[in-house]
């Protein structure tokens, strides 16, 4: 349809934001009617007015994602755009399975309105997804945030959370990996089987593969008794495999074998079991680095990285501290810790800092402020007070002499991490790799990009440089 002869129907409360709306999108060439309350978008909808839909989820005499699906049985063929300044997970959640065009929360760009608007123009009378049964879930949720990279999660998270796909979580210690991982389970399809979660980390390397997938009766000395794995006890639920990237060698061919065929064969047993589970992988580590020292397989990432989701460092969101504090706040007072006020600047304090523990070091912050302070009221100088004397010590660079001693020493720490078992073939390459890749970074860091001075720097031909930075995946500029 030409755009020009779209009609596009506007429902917001807000006068101020519906003229806004308005005016650019007929600044686009669309002819735009619209309304204040879910009534006066129902009696457009009825006259049959109107090729696009574009709602406030919150109107002041109704839900919009309510009505959505008498919109979708009189109108089947309207694509329908909602925003919300509710902008949680479970907001993203039921907008996705309500079959919306696509779901904006505020506050957002003109531009990305105007984008989704013309994506909807260009996709009527295209079959659309109708509602689904919606999860008993409360709103609110265990995940905050309101920030554009939280925002940009929920979204992802809301379009998987119906599927059986494989989720590859990444991100620092503490940002909350398991909370995502729980909440993919919780508001799936497999929300009545158990989530089985299970730190690799913590398991010793010699027991990994009889805690994933179980033993028989003396299938070795000490097997007393069967024994069922994690797989098993997750069957028709979720099994969540935290800290993935320190499973052994050993243990990630088994995984990939489940992962490929479908089925699992428990430690001492002759018949394979058919695997019934969604798999939720969570790592603090780069696998891609880790694939390149030969320490974790490659067909293996690419089987658990289906579905990547990055959770964002704090850092990276200090807008979201203010709702997280808000959020541990009422979690203390109900777990019996007294109430308190946290002043504007001590809001401002905690912005400041980096953070390193991330979300939970926040929480952590949180609740021991609570207990410590005896006044009402937690100021800056109280957050900046028990900020410096958690504040590590900075860390003593390791002395070496030359690169040859760094190389050798990562080379031995590499070595003892096999605990005697030989590393994969291509070591040599791989070493040279991981020298080469911050040396040119570096030279280009250096040269602002430029790969003429860069190749005169390093010695070598322009070419060479070019083909490297491309084998190497290196971003250079120019």
């Amino acid at each position: 349809m030409n755009s020009r002869s779209a009609h596009i129907l506007v429902a917001e409360d807000d006068k101020s934001v519906r003229l806004v709306v308005q005016q650019a999108l007929a600044r686009q060439g669309y002819t735009v009617q619209s309304s204040g309350t879910a009534a006066g978008l129902w009696k457009l909808i009825e006259s049959g007015r109107g090729d696009v839909l574009i709602s406030d989820i919150a109107l002041p005499d109704g839900d919009a994602l309510d009505l959505l699906p008498r919109i979708q049985q009189h109108r089947p063929d309207m694509p329908v755009i909602v925003m919300s300044a509710r902008s949680t997970l479970l907001t993203a959640v039921k907008a996705q399975q309500t079959g919306v065009f696509e779901y904006l929360p505020k506050p957002f760009e003109l531009r990305s309105l105007v984008e989704a608007t013309e994506r909807a123009v260009g996709s009527i009378g295209q079959s659309r997804p109708t509602a689904q049964a919606q999860p008993g879930v409360e709103e609110g949720g265990p995940l905050v945030g309101r920030s554009r990279p939280m925002q940009d999660i929920f979204k992802a998270m809301a379009r998987v959370v119906g599927t059986d796909l494989t989720v590859l979580i990444t991100g620092e210690s503490g940002t909350g990996k398991e909370l995502v991982a729980r909440a993919l389970h919780d508001l799936g399809s497999r929300r009545a089987g158990p989530f089985v979660p299970i730190n690799m980390a913590a398991i010793p390397r010699n027991l990994v593969e009889s805690e994933l997938f179980g033993h028989e009766k003396g299938a070795f000395v000490g097997a007393d008794s069967r024994m069922s794995g994690r797989f098993e006890q997750a069957e028709g639920g979720s099994l969540f495999l935290d800290e993935v990237g320190d499973m052994p060698p050993e243990a990630q061919t088994r995984l990939l074998r489940v992962l490929q065929d479908g089925e699992y064969l428990p430690v001492g047993a002759n018949r394979p079991v058919k695997a019934n589970v969604r798999i939720i992988a969570a790592t603090n580590h780069n696998l891609q680095h880790l694939m390149q020292q030969g320490l974790f397989r490659e067909d293996l990432f690419y089987r658990l990285n289906v579905v990547p989701l990055r959770l964002p460092p704090l850092r990276e969101r200090t807008e979201d501290i203010a709702p997280l504090v808000n959020h541990f706040q009422k979690q203390a007072a109900a777990g019996g810790l007294p109430a308190k006020r946290f002043a504007p600047e001590a809001i401002r304090a905690l912005a400041e800092w980096n953070w390193p523990g991330n979300v939970r070091e926040l929480e952590n912050l949180v609740r021991r402020l609570l207990v410590l302070v005896g006044e009402d009221s937690i100021s800056a100088e109280m957050v900046e007070a028990e900020l410096a004397s958690v504040r590590p010590a900075e860390a003593q660079p390791i002395e070496v002499d030359s690169l040859a001693e760094s190389v050798d020493q990562h080379v031995r720490r590499y070595f003892s991490t096999l605990d005697g078992a030989a590393p994969p073939a291509g070591l040599h390459g791989r070493i040279l790799r991981e020298v080469e890749y911050p040396l040119i970074v570096a030279t280009l860091e250096v040269t602002r990009g430029n790969q003429v001075k860069a190749a005169e720097i390093l010695g070598i031909n322009r070419n060479t440089l070019r083909k490297r930075i491309r084998e190497l995946g290196i971003w250079s500029g120019r």
